[in-house]
């Protein structure tokens, strides 16, 4: 599922060639997504990659492996030129140009350092705020970087509503948002010595709210907030003991590591996989990877 930052460079490079290089024809695809990025400028050309058929000059993969491109990868393999810009540490550069920068902040800040800066307008400036934003907690994560804050100044300098941007994507949530995030932390579970959180959401609570997986943002960050734990975990039941999980930490836990093992992938502080079982079962297997990790720092 694409988050903010995945959205935002997507569309700023999207709207960057449209823009630029009006002779081409450019395409984004992107899978299902959050409403709450429909308030950026073209949002609504999106296309599902669903039976991509037609054979394309280039194929940007940004903010994630090939092997995460789904029913795009076909599409990937078979373009003439294929670039991949990310960010990922556990990203195997798949492209035949790869852009893969772990000391970013965001895919949307290397998105930036692709671009002509006099070229880009209001658009394309809120585009990558807006991935910036999401991917840095707003300017609150490890990954803020002197250069981050640079080009944050400049894109706000193009006029667009940067504070309401903040508020209606990051902050804001639905009254049935906020009762999940307050049934899931009022039952989550401390372990390894108090040292790590897991909080869960099974089918049958998800169908009670009527809630799916656009409505799980925001989650595992605040049980992440938890005072004296090292790392958190949220978990959501896609289908039956099939879970997607989400894992966040100070820094004491490396995220990526787990998530690799898994067969997912991610960041230090935050990365996320798959993991099928009961909720025991996957609560027991990660305590093994993390408690692996603390014995390794001891």
């Amino acid at each position: 599922r694409p988050d903010g930052d995945c959205i935002g460079a997507c569309m700023a490079m999207y709207l960057y060639l449209i823009k630029n290089c009006p002779e081409k024809k450019v395409y984004v695809y992107l899978d299902d997504f959050s409403p709450v990025f429909n308030c950026l400028d073209s949002i609504d050309r999106i296309k599902r990659p669903d039976g991509l058929k037609h054979a394309h000059d280039i194929f940007m993969c940004i903010d994630c492996n090939a092997e995460r491109l789904g029913d795009s990868l076909p599409a990937f393999e078979g373009a003439k030129k294929r670039i991949n810009i990310d960010h990922h540490i556990t990203n195997s550069g798949d492209g035949d140009i790869n852009y893969i920068d772990p000391s970013a902040s965001s895919a949307s800040e290397l998105v930036f350092d692709c671009m002509d800066e006099e070229k880009i307008d209001e658009s394309i400036a809120k585009a990558i705020y807006l991935g910036i934003v999401h991917d840095t907690g707003v300017f609150q994560y490890s990954n803020v970087s002197p250069k981050t804050l640079r080009i944050a100044a400049k894109l706000i300098e193009y006029g667009f509503d940067f504070p309401k941007l903040i508020e209606e994507t990051f902050y804001q949530k639905t009254y049935v948002q906020n009762q999940i995030m307050g049934r899931t932390l009022l039952e989550s579970v401390l372990f390894l010595e108090k040292r790590c959180i897991v909080g869960h959401l099974d089918q049958k609570t998800m169908h009670f709210y009527g809630v799916n997986n656009k409505d799980m943002d925001g989650i595992v960050n605040q049980l992440r907030y938890t005072k004296g734990v090292d790392c958190a975990v949220f978990m959501y039941e896609t289908e039956p003991l099939k879970y997607k999980v989400s894992l966040r930490s100070n820094g004491v836990i490396d995220c990526s590591v787990i998530a690799t093992y898994f067969g997912g992938g991610g960041h230090v502080r935050a990365a996320g996989c798959v993991l099928e079982g009961t909720f025991h079962d996957a609560v027991n297997n990660l305590s093994k990877q993390i408690e692996k990790q603390y014995k390794e720092n001891d």
